[in-house]
């Protein structure tokens, strides 16, 4: 499975609009200058992200986007879902009951994407954005300061 721009660069920057929304709606021009993303890519994804209800637009002179959920409650798997679709490795009808296969019956590849597929699912949902959000100030801070000064 091989994720997309979308994925890749949208993750980044719910990762960025965690970090910095705690207090203060955060400018679609402020992360993409933080994320070297194209502000009018990144207006896209945040359209995509607000139908799927993860972020929510604020309006006016301070306005900016912001979480719609706690950044604990939003998993990897939601975020690339709502920016790429199914998470499926394969295009493989004999794992979609409604669809059918032919070769549904005797086909043993579909056990090895349904484990797969399966595998990738529990994967991306186990992991949440907030620990996203440690893992990245862990990471910045180590490079800026030493350990003792760091806020966590």
């Amino acid at each position: 499975m091989k994720l997309s721009t979308k994925g890749r660069y949208g993750l980044r920057a719910l990762i960025d609009l965690a970090q910095h929304s705690e207090r203060e709606p955060v400018s679609i021009t402020s992360i993409a200058g933080r994320q070297d993303i194209s502000e009018r890519y990144l207006e896209q994804l945040m359209s995509m992200l607000k139908k799927a209800g993860l972020v929510k637009s604020i309006r006016g002179a301070s306005g900016g986007y912001v979480l719609a959920r706690e950044a604990g409650d939003i998993s990897v798997g939601d975020v690339l879902r709502a920016l790429e679709g199914s998470l499926e490795p394969v295009e493989c009808s004999g794992l979609n009951s409604e669809e059918g296969c032919k070769a549904a019956d005797s086909c043993v590849t579909k056990y090895v994407w349904q484990r797969i597929s399966e595998s990738i699912n529990q994967t991306v949902d186990e992991i949440k954005l907030e620990q996203l959000v440690k893992e990245s100030r862990q990471k910045s801070c180590g490079e800026v300061f030493s350990q003792r000064n760091c806020k966590n």
